[in-house]
């Protein structure tokens, strides 16, 4: 009988060299994945929904592992890896599933979280949580910037190179919030994935446009066009955080 456990986890990302297991054992992974050999008194490898950046936080990041014979209550599992994780990681559900349940693969889509500040002195408190922007923008130009991704694009022309060419570049974003609330904006993009530092860059060209730095058609003609130009604006990873994971 399978014994596969989910686990949603949240994390600070400013405390850790992104999600991905390091050499240097100091990613979220690695600390989860150490919890979990502790928990199950063997190695244990935990299975992540996809990578975040150092720096880049996380409230609804997806993992799963096989338990064993380690059999525990899904409340018992949440206490066991919180009483053997560091304060800036926690797990905050756990569940048991089904034996084909990947939380990579079986992953329909994810929600990503922007966070820009636009005040003159940012807050201590939003120090690597946020992106301090405090030059004056266009809101209305930087909704219809966003705007622009909505639906599905060849997204070449937004996205970081890993070292090697994506045969697929295309992806579908199904919806773009921007919610002005003071000096602070949150873009809330949720789509069926993401390309390396995709989120970053997407958010960091419209803003290029609401500054006045870029025309309106700008980022049209870059996704008309994925063989041609890059955007090479790249957001920094404090401001994003990893919201959801659908299936």
């Amino acid at each position: 009988m399978s014994n596969r456990i989910q686990l949603i986890i949240a994390y600070d990302g400013a405390a850790f060299a992104g999600w991905q297991s390091q050499a240097h054992r100091n990613s979220a992974q690695d600390h989860v994945e150490a919890a979990a050999s502790k928990i199950c008194k063997r190695k244990v490898t935990i299975h992540g929904a996809g990578r975040t950046d150092s720096g880049v936080h996380a409230v609804g990041q997806s993992a799963h592992f096989d338990a064993g014979d380690q059999r525990l209550p899904a409340a018992a599992w949440v206490r066991a890896f919180n009483a053997n994780l560091p304060q800036e990681i926690r797990v905050m559900r756990a569940r048991p599933v089904a034996e084909d349940f990947h939380a990579r693969f079986s992953a329909v889509g994810k929600t990503y979280q922007y966070h820009v500040v636009t005040t003159p002195v940012l807050r201590p408190d939003l120090y690597r949580r946020a992106w301090h922007v405090p030059v004056p923008m266009d809101h209305t130009l930087l909704a219809q910037a966003l705007a622009a991704f909505e639906g599905r694009h060849d997204f070449r022309s937004f996205s970081a190179n890993r070292g090697k060419r994506i045969a697929n570049t295309t992806r579908t974003i199904q919806s773009i919030t921007c919610r002005l609330t003071g000096t602070s904006i949150k873009v809330t993009i949720r789509g069926d994935g993401f390309l390396y530092k995709m989120v970053r860059i997407l958010v960091a060209s419209a803003v290029r446009v609401a500054q006045g730095k870029e025309s309106g058609s700008w980022i049209g003609s870059l996704l008309a066009n994925p063989e041609g130009p890059k955007s090479t604006q790249v957001a920094p990873a404090d401001g994003l955080t990893l919201q959801r994971v659908f299936y």
